[in-house]
């Protein structure tokens, strides 16, 4: 079933809109605008290696969980790529703040598990204290206006011992790589993403998002005053991405 939760009307905005994270608003009606084509652009921006990302993602989760909470949830790749991997039917929740990606995540669910799409902020989750196993979080941390409330909220829901994974794209730090993936970042990405589907400011808002993203470690020590523990964090294809790990204690 879908869950709503109030959010700010997005009716008014356009793909010809400004798009800012200090305005979600707008970062609602830009995934709302992108979300048919949203999981074709990916494949063909990342080369396709966002697949390996996504895996190393799931893996975070522990085998034992029952019930995963994918925030950012979009289409809900992550949150299937998870249960399409489960012997027993289990739990996900996808929850996203844009209603046309969890239409699209409706209509590709698959069978044999429970799944709740959530339309609601990840800043104020719709949740219990201690009421998932797992939370994951793909490519959208660096989208969140205020990233310490929604990791304090992912602590909140998040059961005693739970894991949490969180997978975005991220600057290299390599000196041949910087060059390459500026260039990446300002001709490609933007170039590219805009005639997939048909919104470069989207796709100019996106790849702004990445270059101005915070140092990875920014998030490790954020994920610490939230409270998680045993965090772990691993560059992955050259630092252009990264995964955050880490436990809530029991």
């Amino acid at each position: 079933m879908i869950q709503k939760q109030p959010t700010a009307p997005s009716a008014t905005m356009t793909k010809n809109s400004t798009y800012s994270k200090t305005e979600p608003q707008s970062i609602q009606s830009l995934f709302n605008t992108i979300a048919p084509r949203y999981d074709l652009a990916n494949r063909v921006l990342s080369f396709n290696l966002h697949k390996g990302w996504n895996r190393a993602l799931i893996n975070t989760i522990d085998p034992a969980a029952s019930v995963l909470l994918d925030l950012c949830g979009g289409t809900g790749e992550i949150a299937y790529m998870w249960l399409k991997k489960q012997k027993n039917p289990k739990k996900a929740l996808i929850l996203d703040f844009s209603a046309e990606m969890l239409a699209q995540a409706k209509q590709r669910a698959p069978k044999n598990h429970e799944v709740d799409w959530l339309e609601a902020d990840a800043q104020l989750l719709p949740l219990p204290n201690n009421s998932v196993d797992a939370i994951t979080c793909a490519y959208g941390i660096r989208n969140i206006k205020d990233r310490s409330k929604a990791l304090k909220e992912a602590y909140r829901v998040l059961k005693p011992g739970g894991t949490i994974g969180i997978l975005d794209l991220t600057e290299p730090r390599s000196a041949l790589l910087r060059p390459l993936h500026a260039f990446y970042l300002n001709q490609i990405l933007p170039t590219i993403g805009g005639l997939i589907t048909m919104n470069p400011k989207a796709y100019r808002y996106l790849s702004n998002s990445i270059a101005q993203f915070v140092d990875p470690k920014i998030i490790e020590e954020e994920m610490l005053k939230a409270g998680f523990k045993e965090i772990k964090v691993n560059s992955k294809s050259g630092g252009i991405a990264h995964l955050w790990k880490a436990r809530k204690e029991n």
